[in-house]
């Protein structure tokens, strides 16, 4: 039993070791968390009033901008699916990897080519190991991604849809990404970003972070100098760049809020596999004692019935 003892022994260090490393990454998460959030909160504005601008450049013109203008027979649509660098958190990268699949079955449903975009390695390992083109893919910068990042990602997305389809460009371009809706709470969503649609006066094709939801809202009149297409293709550019944005901060508070989530569930399940082998090495430890004592009280009962058998 000495053993079986040294066994649970070594099972204790080694999960009290991991134990400490799990705990460790949770408060490391959390700490981010924070840091994301702020950032979200701090984009938001920014967001809200460039879709703002460009429903009202929109609405108050005439023009057929391409990027507003739905295709008759829409034939290539531009995916971008937003995962993590790193594991280590539950279901959220598979859960957003689920959610993009749905989204292509959809699409190819409708008759159009898909062509993906990958954001995070574990999405690129995805499509990797199964063989699927990826068109464009960025790694590196999703636990704290910055605007130079977004703008990295967005450029190649709006040179799709700017080009012609028969060259090569997409007619409608996709997002998906995980929405940070709490703490306990992350959902995989997906949304069109373009072309923009409008309905009751509001940017209705798939709502940004921060743009109006719902209802009406008046829209104040512009004059446009040199032109309302001028205007439009300086703002739309800048219009994704934030939406793609939006969806990296979004997807990061995720991604750690996942992590923490993860990691506390590991440092919960090592404590009680702690308590769990405490226990065994105990009875191990008594089997131990027990069978000490019982060896040395026959030792003695021989010793004693030897020494009688000498003295007769």
């Amino acid at each position: 039993m000495g053993a079986q003892l040294r066994v649970y022994k070594r099972r204790i260090k080694s999960v009290t070791a991991t134990k400490k490393i799990t705990r460790a990454m949770e408060m490391i998460a959390a700490s981010r968390i924070i840091k994301a959030q702020r950032k979200v909160t701090a984009s938001e504005p920014y967001a809200k009033e460039l879709t703002h601008a460009v429903t009202a450049v929109a609405q108050g013109s005439d023009t057929k901008h391409p990027l507003l203008t739905e295709a008759e027979q829409p034939r290539r649509a531009a995916v971008l699916l937003i995962t993590s660098d790193r594991g280590l958190a539950g279901g959220y990268n598979s859960n957003a990897i689920k959610a993009a699949e749905q989204l292509n079955t959809r699409l190819a449903a409708e008759g159009k080519e898909v062509e993906s975009y990958i954001v995070g390695s574990k999405g690129v390992a995805y499509y990797s190991f199964r063989d699927r083109a990826v068109k464009e893919s960025f790694t590196g910068f999703t636990d704290s991604p910055s605007y130079a990042d977004a703008k990295a990602v967005a450029a190649p997305l709006i040179e799709a849809v700017q080009r012609e389809t028969a060259e090569g460009g997409v007619d409608e371009l996709h997002i998906v990404y995980t929405e940070f809706v709490s703490m306990m709470t992350q959902t995989a969503v997906d949304a069109r970003m373009l072309p923009l649609s409008f309905a009751g006066g509001v940017e209705s094709a798939g709502e940004s972070e921060g743009a109006a939801k719902g209802g009406t809202a008046l829209m104040p009149l512009y004059d446009f100098e040199p032109s309302a297409e001028d205007v439009l293709d300086a703002l739309l550019p800048r219009y994704v760049e934030s939406r793609v944005y939006n969806a990296l901060l979004q997807a990061a508070a995720s991604k750690h809020a996942a992590t923490r989530r993860a990691m506390k569930s590991a440092t919960d399940n090592a404590e009680d596999l702690i308590k769990s082998l405490t226990r065994l090495a105990n009875a191990a430890r008594q089997a131990d004692i027990t069978q000490e004592i019982s060896e040395i009280v026959g030792g003695a009962s021989a010793l004693a019935d030897a020494n009688a058998g000498s003295d007769r």
